[in-house]
């Protein structure tokens, strides 16, 4: 191949051909001028030489740019997980009280002497506020522990009496069984109203409180269940202990408190952590929940849980409670799509509220709201707050229904829901004077759900 010359080449140009496999191209250098692929190569190459220490100082800069973005984003993750995450100040408060021998409580033992109860993934949202998935005798489970007190006094020692003083106060020493039943009969009537059901409820609070089920209750056993009744969310959950629709209670030591674990904490089956919730857009949100959502008729019976859960709390046994935030991160389901309250915290006793809002001053009705939106009017004459909430529980709740229903909503029924989700979300007024109406308008939409998945395998 070396031997043989292109066609019209001449020896000089021919001594100078460039070969690339068996065909020749003449050199740039022997033709005296650039083709034109070479030309724009060439422009090409000069333009980036000439910008190369510009693109360099860029790049440097983006590079910088990410290392102290992440590292910012992780200092702050680490900060506020330290901040928020104090599992082993919350275990070594309650076992040197265990120690001591001021509290006691069916899970002490597992807690502080064998470990048999792990703190494992940290959930809390609040550092006075400890909640953690754990594992309790090969049991997932949720701890939730207190310790607003033992912070306080971290940072001010001198100013502060010692948590045992200001928690574990009471009862005293030298109090009788029957001043004992007193004082809870007392305190559930300031939180739960004069209601005839009470004694039974403090027979009960009795029988949990004698962890050795001696048949009598020590001071530290007494100390533990007042504690634990001071805390509003441990007050509803065994207020509501025979309705199915809340956690139960697994075991206590002094105010920390042991629950069942709900598998799926929001309705969709999946929550868009809250670092992204602000920059996610809402269609996001929309699809994100869409993808992860049970299918209809598995919506369908958790939505008649929830409605379920509503009627329960409206007038129930031990009075009325109100859902003061209406969120789909306080409401879930269990495996069998079971509904499940899963923060109790932002549900109020009718009680607490009424002496929140008695003599309040206002001047328009957003000054006389509880929690988020347990809202009730401003008198603008008297500048003072009425005493009864708006809104009800179930405008509330239709109002979390109604895109988790309508998704996906089988057409011959898709009308008529919405046709009801609309009439239930724009109930107001009194309890005391719609209850006839707020039932009916319960009742029906329960209905509806029901006749359309009655008699199927997601009943």
């Amino acid at each position: 191949m070396a031997g043989l010359r292109p066609e019209g080449c001449s020896p000089e140009l021919c001594s100078q051909v460039t070969h690339y496999g068996s065909r020749p191209w003449p050199a740039a250098a022997a033709l005296g001028k650039a083709l034109p692929f070479q030309k724009g190569f060439n422009s090409v190459s000069f333009a980036l030489q000439g910008r190369l220490p510009g693109i360099k100082v860029k790049y440097l800069l983006v590079v910088w740019l990410g290392i102290f973005v992440g590292s910012w984003v992780a200092y702050m993750h680490y900060s506020s997980y330290s901040e928020l995450c104090r599992g082993h100040v919350c275990r070594m408060i309650i076992c040197d009280q265990y120690k001591k021998g001021i509290i006691s409580g069916s899970t002490c033992k597992d807690l502080c002497e064998e470990r048999g109860l792990l703190f494992q993934h940290c959930l809390s949202s609040s550092p006075s506020q400890q909640v953690y998935r754990g594992l309790w005798r090969d049991r997932e489970v949720i701890i939730k522990c207190g310790i607003g007190e033992a912070l306080r006094a971290e940072s001010r020692p001198d100013s502060v009496p010692r948590r045992d003083v200001v928690l574990f106060d009471k009862p005293t020493r030298g109090t009788s069984m029957d001043e004992f039943k007193e004082m809870l009969l007392n305190f559930l009537k300031s939180k739960l109203g004069d209601q005839p059901s009470l004694p039974a409820l403090v027979s009960r609070i009795i029988t949990m409180a004698d962890v050795n089920h001696d048949g009598k209750v020590s001071l530290a056993e007494a100390k533990s269940i007042w504690a634990l009744l001071q805390l509003n969310e441990f007050l509803l959950m065994f207020s509501l202990h025979e309705k199915e629709h809340t956690a139960k209670l697994l075991g206590h030591c002094g105010d920390l408190y042991v629950t069942e674990k709900i598998p799926h904490t929001s309705l969709y089956g999946v929550d868009v952590p809250p670092f992204l919730q602000s920059l996610l857009p809402s269609l996001a949100h929309q699809l994100i929940h869409q993808w992860f959502a049970p299918a209809w008729p598995r919506r369908a019976k958790i939505a008649i849980g929830l409605l379920e859960f509503v009627e329960e709390i409206f007038h129930g046994t031990y009075g009325s409670f109100y859902i003061c935030e209406s969120s789909l991160r306080n409401v879930g389901y269990n495996d069998k799509f079971d509904f499940k309250m899963v923060n109790l915290r932002k549900v109020a006793t009718e009680m607490t509220i009424r002496g929140f809002l008695k003599g309040r001053h206002c001047e328009q009705n957003g000054d006389c709201t509880y929690g988020r939106d347990c809202t009730a009017t401003c008198d603008k004459l008297l500048k003072q707050c009425k005493s009864d909430v708006v809104q009800p529980n179930l405008a509330k709740v239709c109002g979390l229904l109604q895109d988790y229903l309508l998704y996906g909503a089988p057409l011959e029924l898709k009308e008529e829901l919405q046709k009801q989700l609309r009439t239930c979300m724009t109930l107001s007024g009194l309890a005391s004077q719609m209850e006839v109406h707020h039932s009916l308008v319960l009742n029906n939409l329960k209905t509806l759900l029901w006749k359309k998945i009655s008699n199927t395998k997601y009943s």
